[in-house]
């Protein structure tokens, strides 16, 4: 089946990325470093030692300060979503496809009293979680990005959907993500890769990289997004998108998606 193009795909490089992804995956299924959910093709890899990747990224100081997480929904993110209720940290995860008003999961470890571990999985934060909008994220001091690649200089590869940069894109629209907000993602060290990845200007670059083995401050040589790309979004996208199609519906944000 054809993936549909990312909301936010550029054509250059498009073929790079792919190809790119697809060695991640066959690499990690040769080597058995998969784990469940299989295959670990087009989608966001869990891996073995995801847990002590999640442990050392819990050593971090600003692990220990952040209060408020935004963190992708896959399997291999799962540790971190368990260390994190586990220390009394607020967790917002998106709804796929950012497909409702009420785009993030809500999960307050003080509501969630002997249900910590169950609201960190998908279909428990689904069932546990409190729908929410944009307006509630309050200030998110770290974010917690799922990756297929990643390099030394910060550039990161996703599945190809572009959901993420989009989520990232909509927090800064609103005022929840700033220069304050440290980007991380947990992968094994066979998916940080040594030439350079190819990013965009609405791709997010990651500030740090944690491994079963190591940590990696990257030398953030990417600028982030500062807002939404309104002109890569089509009507029909931000129709399927209502959080974006709210945003767009704002004076200030028409006024100056004419003026670019």
């Amino acid at each position: 089946m054809r993936r549909p193009r990312a909301p936010n795909a550029s054509r250059g490089g498009d073929a790079t990325k792919q190809a790119l992804r697809e060695r991640i995956w066959t690499l990690l299924t040769r080597r058995r470093l998969g784990r469940f959910p299989f295959p670990l093709t087009d989608r966001i890899p869990n891996f073995r030692g995801a847990e002590a990747a999640a442990a050392r990224l819990a050593t971090l100081p600003e692990w220990a300060t952040a209060r408020r997480l935004k963190c992708n929904p896959d399997a291999a993110q799962l540790p971190v979503r368990r260390a994190a209720l586990a220390a009394g940290k607020h967790v917002f995860m998106a709804v796929p496809r950012l497909s409702a008003t009420k785009c993030f999961l809500h999960l307050d470890p003080a509501r969630l009293r002997g249900r910590l571990a169950q609201a960190a999985t998908i279909g428990g934060a689904a069932r546990l979680g409190e729908p929410v909008g944009p307006d509630a994220l309050g200030h998110i001091d770290l974010i917690v990005a799922g990756s297929v690649a990643v390099d030394r200089r910060g550039a990161r590869l996703g599945k190809g959907g572009g959901y993420s940069d989009l989520e990232f894109a909509l927090a800064v629209a609103e005022g929840a993500v700033d220069e304050t907000t440290l980007v991380v993602t947990t992968v094994h060290d066979a998916q940080v890769v040594r030439g350079r990845i190819p990013m965009t200007s609405h791709d997010v670059p990651v500030d740090v990289v944690a491994t079963p083995t190591r940590l990696i401050r990257t030398s953030r040589a990417h600028a982030r997004p500062t807002g939404i790309d309104w002109r890569a979004l089509t009507d029909a996208q931000l129709a399927e998108m209502p959080p974006l199609a709210a945003l767009a519906r704002r004076p200030q944000i028409r006024r100056a998606s004419r003026q670019r």
